[in-house]
């Protein structure tokens, strides 16, 4: 009997498969645009509310009511962006976490446990570091989970706006980190910021998602069935007392993301390929509109720092999220098999997770939950959201401004296709025909230099021959 071939230590963070690739920079380039405009959007509210002709408008277009009474969504401006809008965004996140869990990264377990792993750690680290700066500083505990969320958009536009050539699979790392991070902070939303519920609504949602689920499975087609449908849904969760962003993820994760026969996209895909933009060029960059809104001066900012409520929402975004993740992260490889992909250092895990530390959309939402009622607090662990998501874009943009020159080169070998056939290069070096297009490729090159080469040749042997005949009566040289 003979033993059996080690098998050689997984690389983490390695080159992405070139489906996986296609996919990310797909969701990447949409998620990029999304967030420059929620960056836009972000700076247009706190102009909007710092101005002093202009801060009597904000509040009163924030603090208008509409909606049906009867009904019990009689609600301001603010709210339907907060419970509206964002439950298109964790609609979109409901499918991919899906997508994720069939068909990606989180399909395979031993893929899975490092963004698994690392969100968890990326979340409970910044948690507890707020939990301590309050306990010794005697602030209030209801904030812990307003550092825990990253913004993969605000990410993404940090990313676009530097110039950052970050490599595929350091992206694919800060979406996978992303969704789960995304379903992680549902979960936190649904469980402790949930104080009543209203059991007949609740049981009416969860009716609505079973006929939802019954129509997917039955292959029934039309947005006029479904969008109504989920517009029940989203209503009778708001009035259950569940936050009704609930019900987005759900009816996300409801939705078909494997292709059957004769089928190029999954339904799933085919809907987030349609709703994506919806999400983060419109629902996304609204809520912040509203919700960024916060008046800022110095004493504010220098407030920041020295309340422990506010205090603790800063160090647990830039502290606690770079140090949770990396941790999370390096304690993976550590105690697996598995090893860091040989193109990347640890330096580089380092700096995806202090950009990690951008928590702005989600962050917002918590804040406004866990300090209902105490307007003054709300608006001052805003203004400490949008000052620790800046400290962590700045210290990013620096860590990874030190590393884009080898960025930028395996980029470039990302992207080469040489024998042009629309697949990168590097994704064929296993194909003999990729070899055999490249033999032609070279042979042609080398036919072309090996013709100029004997151009070039005779062109010198003329200038010769008119250089040595050419003599004056003397027989000298002319």
């Amino acid at each position: 009997m003979t033993a059996p071939r080690p098998t050689a230590p997984r690389k983490v963070l390695g080159r992405l498969s070139l489906p996986e690739r296609t996919f990310v920079a797909d969701a990447l380039r949409t998620e990029t645009v999304g967030g420059v405009l929620l960056l836009v959007a972000a700076v247009a509210a706190l102009i909007w509310a710092n101005i002093p002709t202009l801060h009597d408008s904000y509040e009163s277009v924030s603090h208008f009511h509409l909606g049906p009474e009867t009904l019990g969504l009689n609600l301001s401006i603010e709210h339907w962006a907060a419970d509206g809008l964002l439950a298109v965004f964790f609609f979109v996140a409901g499918i991919e976490l899906k997508r994720e869990l069939v068909a990606g990264d989180l399909k395979d377990p031993k893929a899975a446990a490092l963004p698994v792993v690392a969100a968890l750690c990326g979340m409970a680290v910044p948690a507890l570091v707020y939990t301590l700066t309050n306990v010794t500083g005697g602030g209030s505990l209801q904030g812990w989970a307003v550092p825990t969320a990253t913004d993969i958009a605000f990410a993404l536009a940090v990313l676009a706006v530097i110039g950052t050539s970050l490599p595929s699979a350091l992206r694919a790392f800060l979406l996978t980190l992303a969704v789960v991070d995304d379903l992680l902070a549902i979960l936190i939303i649904a469980v402790f910021f949930t104080d009543s519920i209203d059991f007949a609504a609740l049981g009416g949602a969860v009716v609505g998602l079973a006929v939802f689920w019954l129509l997917l499975r039955k292959g029934v087609r039309g947005w006029y069935v479904y969008v109504p449908l989920a517009l029940v849904i989203w209503a009778l969760m708001y009035n259950s007392g569940v936050h009704s962003t609930i019900a987005g993820v759900a009816m996300g994760l409801m939705l078909r993301c494997t292709t059957h026969e004769g089928e190029e996209h999954s339904p799933g895909e085919h809907i987030e390929h349609l709703v994506r933009p919806l999400s983060a060029g419109l629902a996304v960059p609204l809520f912040a509109l509203f919700s960024a809104g916060v008046s800022i001066s110095g004493g504010a900012l220098g407030d920041v720092f020295t309340k422990p409520e506010t205090l603790g929402v800063v160090l647990g975004l830039v502290v606690g999220k770079a140090l949770g993740i990396f941790g999370g992260t390096w304690l993976t490889v550590r105690f697996t098999r598995a090893s860091l992909s040989d193109d990347l250092e640890w330096a580089d895990v380092f700096a995806v997770a202090t950009l990690a530390g951008i928590g702005f959309t989600v962050s917002l939402l918590i804040g406004e939950l866990a300090f209902d009622g105490d307007a003054t607090l709300t608006d001052e662990v805003k203004a400490a959201v949008l000052m620790g998501s800046v400290i962590a874009a700045l210290l990013a943009t620096v860590l990874l401004k030190i590393r884009n020159a080898k960025y930028r080169r395996l980029c470039e070998a990302e992207e080469r296709d040489d024998d042009l056939d629309g697949i990168p290069d590097i994704y064929e070096e296993d194909d003999p025909e990729y070899h055999l297009r490249m033999a032609a490729i070279y042979d042609r090159k080398a036919a072309e230099h090996r013709r100029i080469a004997e151009v070039k040749v005779a062109e010198r042997h003329a200038l010769a021959e008119v250089a040595g005949g050419a003599s004056d009566e003397d027989g000298r040289p002319a």
